[in-house]
């Protein structure tokens, strides 16, 4: 079994959240693999900069989502939820052919597979109590 990591971040600029759809049609959030000697959060605002073009700050929420990409390879993605900071949209488009701010109300219908829209409940969720405290 071959094993690879990723991390990303659900990112939020005031009432909507960056997704981006990649190359081979779905749409999801920015995340990208881990490079040598990297952690989880300088990986998540690398990938979401490559991507995207777009600065961010890790809140601290640290979540992950497990799944076989293709048989004999098990992956683990480290996600974060993430504020934007600065940067305009530039899409990286080796990689993905679009990338856009979408209310919060429309991400659940914007996002291709059911694990991303469970982690984005539990972000939301996670983000709700933060600013209730």
């Amino acid at each position: 079994m071959k094993y690879e990591k990723s991390c990303g971040a659900v990112v939020f600029n005031g009432d909507t959240v960056l997704v981006v759809k990649h190359r081979a049609g779905h749409v999801d959030f920015p995340k990208g693999h881990v490079e040598e000697n990297e952690t989880e959060e300088e990986t998540a605002i690398r990938e979401v900069k490559e991507e995207t073009n777009i600065d961010i700050s890790i809140a601290g929420y640290r979540t992950t989502v497990h799944y076989s990409p293709t048989p004999g390879v098990e992956k683990e993605v480290v996600f974060f939820l993430a504020n934007k900071i600065g940067g305009e949209i530039i899409p990286q488009l080796s990689e993905v052919i679009e990338v856009k701010w979408i209310p919060i109300s429309e991400v659940e219908k914007t996002l291709t597979y059911q694990s991303a829209i469970e982690l984005f409940k539990e972000i939301v969720r996670k983000k709700e109590e933060e600013s209730e405290k």
